[in-house]
């Protein structure tokens, strides 16, 4: 199954506090790369999704991979890591989704930033839609941390994994979620 170009794309299935992740991956440059990272989403697990989205891709893993693997377990465990873009194929994303996935990328744990923030940084005054679609295509959570982006109220907005995710992912890094579900304290980045 080619998810990525004329590469063999294969995936491996972890378990998380958040429930099962897969993470595809294929060989480029001679290194292997992420390709996609599938969150379980509320009812509907990785690996349902990796069958119905992916049928025919091969269950297989590497030393790196299994690496990175590692990290995201860990990070979903509470653990302060950072990841790097080098172990992902970004360079599959449209310039524009690069660009605001390399700069949600950049906002460290313990902050968030607005879609319109975020679409300001870019110079895209009135981008903040067009971040929010980049992000909610992600195909790095996690690696890149897309959790970290909320509306200008204050409120979630989406997440892959489901807004219950979401909000304990903020505040395992220490951000306060009131009981409305918008996000209190804040530290902004950006």
């Amino acid at each position: 199954m080619n998810i990525v170009g004329k590469e063999q794309v294969s995936f491996i299935v972890r378990l998380s506090p958040f429930g099962l992740f897969a993470l595809f991956w294929a060989g480029y440059g001679g290194q292997p790369k992420v390709c996609r990272v599938l969150l379980s989403k509320p009812g509907l697990p990785a690996e349902e999704l990796v069958r119905k989205q992916y049928p025919g891709t091969e269950l297989s893993g590497c030393d790196e991979i299994g690496k990175v693997a590692d990290e995201i377990e860990a990070f979903l465990s509470g653990e302060n890591i950072s990841f790097s873009l080098d172990e992902t194929r970004i360079d599959t994303c449209t310039i524009f989704q690069q660009d605001v996935l390399r700069t949600e990328h950049g906002i460290p744990r313990g902050y968030v930033s607005t879609y319109k923030r975020i679409a300001e940084h870019l110079g895209k005054r009135e981008g903040a839609r067009a971040v929010g679609t980049a992000l909610a295509t992600n195909p790095f959570p996690i690696i890149i941390p897309c959790h970290r982006a909320i509306r200008s109220d204050g409120s979630l907005g989406g997440y892959q994994g489901g807004l219950e995710m979401k909000r304990k992912l903020l505040e395992m890094e220490g951000i306060t979620v009131g009981d409305k579900g918008c996000v209190s304290a804040l530290k902004y980045f950006y």
